[in-house]
């Protein structure tokens, strides 16, 4: 726990110092723009090709190729999920929250990119429709779909309570993972990553900096959807939470399915898209 008070007093310029105005770290100005116009032209065109439903307090995960959607639904009632992408050919290449987070802030929404671990940083999918865009941030400094969040996971639980729950996020990806690609449950699991929390209401307390979480906003007939740049494993957990409106991990939160969706534009459009390249970075670090 921190402590109540200071141990050390503010020096007699302290409020000078807090004056100091911020700087955006990573400005994500010169990054090309992507072309949601044109994504939404090609989605008009484009038909349902697969779907998985997401069990409550369980994982999924599908084949989504590139230059086609996926859309994220809720289908029954409000309900959070905790999503994960690798590259299909190479799961080392995954998503990676943090350096999406420096990019294009805590929370994502449409015309924001997923980005892949070093050393390939590039896009491996575009938001290019948000029902849930409306909320913006509340007056709690709450957002929706952050990437701040980990995952619930069995680790932490022992750590804070002594018990062991299998049905946490972390675990259901690793399941759904296992099943998918055929690879032992101790080979798949060091793949499962932190997450974009889709539907998820979340934020940091103006007084602690403590990650909190409330009620999701979300209801059926609400969904998030994405076009894949790359190939891609989609992997999806139920989170065992429920709306994250009261408990994180519980078997007693009432918890509903979530719905994928893969829609295919056809074989020309998918032929035509350019996959980002990965990065360019000679990777000499100094040597």
């Amino acid at each position: 726990m921190k402590p109540a008070h200071p141990e050390f007093s503010a020096p007699q310029d302290s409020d000078a110092r807090k004056a100091i105005a911020p700087v955006i770290c990573y400005s994500p100005d010169t990054l090309p723009s992507p072309d949601l116009a044109g994504l939404s032209e090609l989605r008009a065109q484009s038909k349902a090709a697969d779907s998985v439903t997401v069990p409550p307090r369980d994982a999924r995960c599908i084949a989504v190729a590139a230059g086609c959607f996926f859309r994220i639904s809720s289908v029954e009632g409000s309900q959070v999920g905790d999503l994960n992408l690798w590259n299909a050919n190479d799961l080392t290449e995954r998503f990676y929250s943090g350096k999406t987070r420096a990019l294009h802030g805590t929370h994502l929404s449409t015309g924001d990119r997923m980005w892949s671990a070093f050393p390939a940083m590039r896009p491996m999918a575009t938001i290019t429709a948000d029902t849930l865009e409306w909320y913006g941030f509340d007056g709690f400094g709450g957002s929706v779909h952050d990437v701040i969040g980990t995952r619930c996971d069995p680790y932490t639980g022992r750590l804070l309570n002594g018990s062991d729950y299998h049905y946490c996020c972390h675990s259901n990806l690793t399941r759904a993972l296992a099943d998918f690609t055929g690879l032992p449950m101790e080979s798949a699991e060091p793949h499962v990553h932190d997450v974009l929390n889709v539907f998820m209401c979340t934020g940091f307390t103006r007084d602690t900096g403590q990650y909190f979480m409330k009620a999701s906003p979300v209801r059926p007939g609400d969904y998030l959807e994405f076009y894949a740049e790359i190939d891609l494993i989609v992997g999806l957990s139920a989170c065992p939470g429920g709306d994250c409106s009261a408990e994180h991990t519980s078997d007693t939160a009432q918890c509903y399915p979530l719905l994928i969706e893969v829609f295919d534009p056809g074989a020309a459009a998918r032929d035509a898209h350019e996959k980002p390249a990965r990065s360019a970075y000679d990777r000499s670090h100094g040597r």
